[in-house]
C-alpha cells in the first residue's frame, strides 16, 4: 500500500525533471538564437560598413581618374602652348608695328612681353585705340592679323575651359593680358566698323 502511494510522487518527480530539462533545453536554444541573431546583426553591420568604404573608395578612384585626365589635358596644353604662343605672337608683330609699340623689357615669354607692351601703351596713351582703329580701317593686313589673333586666342581660351572644368587656368588667361588684349582689339574693330 505504501508502495502504491509513493509511485505517483515519483512519476511527478520524473515529469518535473523532464520539464526542467525541457526548460533548460529551450533556454539554451533561446540563448543560442539570441547569440546567432547578435552575430548576424553584427556581421550585417560590418558588411554595411564595408559597402560604405568600398563606395567611398570607388568615388575617390573616380575623382583621381578625373584629376589625372585633367592633369594630362593640362600637360598637353603646356606642351602645345609654345606653338600657340608663337602663332599668337606672329599675328601681334604687324599690329605692334602699325601702332608703333615696343614690347616690354622683361624676362617674360615674347608673347607676354608683346601683349604687355600693347596694354601698357594703351594705359599710358588712350590714343593707341584710335591708332589701332585707323590701322584696321586703312590696312587689310592689320585687320586680318587682328581677326586671326582674336580667333586663335578665343579658341585657346575655349580649349582651356573644356579641358579644365575648375576654370583656374582659363580664368587666369581671361583675366590677364590675353583677355585684356581681346577686349582692346574688339573695341578697335567695333570703332573701325562704325567708321568713327
Amino acid at each position: 500500500m505504501l508502495y502504491l502511494h509513493q509511485q505517483p510522487q515519483q512519476i511527478d518527480k520524473g515529469k518535473g525533471m523532464q520539464n526542467i530539462i525541457i526548460y533548460i533545453f529551450f533556454g539554451l536554444i533561446t540563448i543560442g538564437c539570441a547569440i546567432i541573431t547578435f552575430y548576424i546583426h553584427r556581421t550585417h553591420a560590418r558588411i554595411a560598413d564595408m559597402n560604405k568604404t568600398l563606395d567611398h573608395q570607388y568615388n575617390l578612384i573616380v575623382k583621381m581618374q578625373s584629376v589625372l585626365k585633367n592633369k594630362y589635358a593640362t600637360n598637353a596644353i603646356a606642351e602645345n602652348a609654345e606653338m600657340i604662343y608663337q602663332d599668337l605672337l606672329q599675328n601681334l608683330i604687324p599690329i605692334m608695328a602699325a601702332i608703333d609699340v615696343m614690347p616690354r623689357n622683361t624676362p617674360e615669354h615674347p608673347l607676354w612681353r608683346a601683349l604687355g607692351g600693347i596694354m601698357d601703351e594703351y594705359a599710358k596713351n588712350p590714343f593707341a585705340l584710335e591708332k589701332l582703329r585707323r590701322a584696321i580701317k586703312l590696312d587689310s593686313e592689320i585687320a586680318r592679323s587682328i581677326d586671326n589673333y582674336m580667333r586663335r586666342a578665343d579658341n585657346f581660351l575655349h580649349h582651356l575651359t573644356t579641358t579644365e572644368p575648375e576654370g583656374l587656368l582659363s580664368n587666369t588667361f581671361t583675366d590677364g593680358l590675353l583677355g585684356q588684349s581681346l577686349t582692346f582689339f574688339a573695341q578697335a574693330k567695333q570703332l573701325a566698323a562704325q567708321g568713327t
